[in-house]
């Protein structure tokens, strides 16, 4: 087995080992990985953080040592950068990289930079998940991305909790089968999440349950709408977007 980490500020994750292939999620700054499959150009790789799985550029990832690798992994409370956009630069101080909200900051000496921005870490309250989710809106919609340049639903709710200290799986419907089911909407508090399935009875949409009645979701682009016992009420096309399905709570 070899092992990996992100020395990019974003990198794609995709489905075959091709640029043109379906961008199935994205590697952040600092994130490390297990190497399934190495060939000339491209790796098959895992994501230690939630087990994602596709196939990453060579040139986009550095290799480590697994006893590199198993530091990272005993890491308890792992530092992430907390601003939109924050700076790492080279110990040398002669390169300047940006990097996004949310990357990991536990590998800096590793990669031998110096971080400059704000950053979070440990366990957070409850009540820190809003806050970090309005930080991501107006960002566009993207399958696959995670970032506040391009995430879709399930990106969202992930980078969110994980900011604030806690694990999400990648998926929609992975991520359904994680906490406690609710059985009114009336029940929940703001940081549950709300699970909305299509015509088929498939999970396909997760958004973050607010104050009042509200949630805060990818579609389109991060934008925040009315929410009641049927679905998602889009006021500005008058019609419901999404049916809801569950809601959990899992913190």
């Amino acid at each position: 087995m070899q092992y990996g980490i992100c020395n990019l500020s974003i990198v794609s994750i995709r489905q075959d080992p091709n640029d043109t292939s379906e961008m199935v999620a994205q590697l952040l700054y600092g994130d490390h990985i297990k190497v399934l499959e190495h060939r000339k150009f491209w790796s098959k790789i895992r994501v230690a953080f939630d087990n994602v799985e596709g196939w990453v550029c060579n040139k986009q990832f550095l290799f480590i040592a697994e006893e590199d690798y198993s530091k990272i992994e005993n890491i308890k409370e792992v530092p992430f950068s907390a601003d939109l956009v924050s700076f790492v630069t080279s110990s040398s101080g002669n390169d300047l990289m940006p990097i996004v909200l949310g990357s990991s900051l536990q590998n800096l000496s590793l990669l031998q930079h110096i971080f400059d921005g704000t950053q979070i870490n440990g366990i957070q309250s409850k009540e820190k998940l809003i806050p970090t989710a309005l930080l991501y809106l107006n960002s566009p919609f993207l399958w696959g991305g995670k970032t506040p340049f391009g995430i879709d639903s399930s990106g969202l709710t992930q980078m969110v909790y994980k900011i604030n200290g806690y694990n999400l799986l990648r998926s929609a419907i992975e991520q359904s089968q994680q906490g406690e089911a609710l059985s009114f909407i009336e029940e929940s508090e703001p940081g549950d999440l709300a699970f909305f399935d299509n015509n088929d009875g498939i999970i396909n949409h997760v958004g973050i349950i607010m104050q009042d009645n509200y949630i805060i979701h990818s579609f389109g682009k991060v934008r925040v709408d009315r929410i009641d016992h049927t679905g998602i009420f889009n006021t500005e096309i008058k019609n419901y977007t999404h049916k809801l399905r569950v809601i959990k709570k899992i913190i």
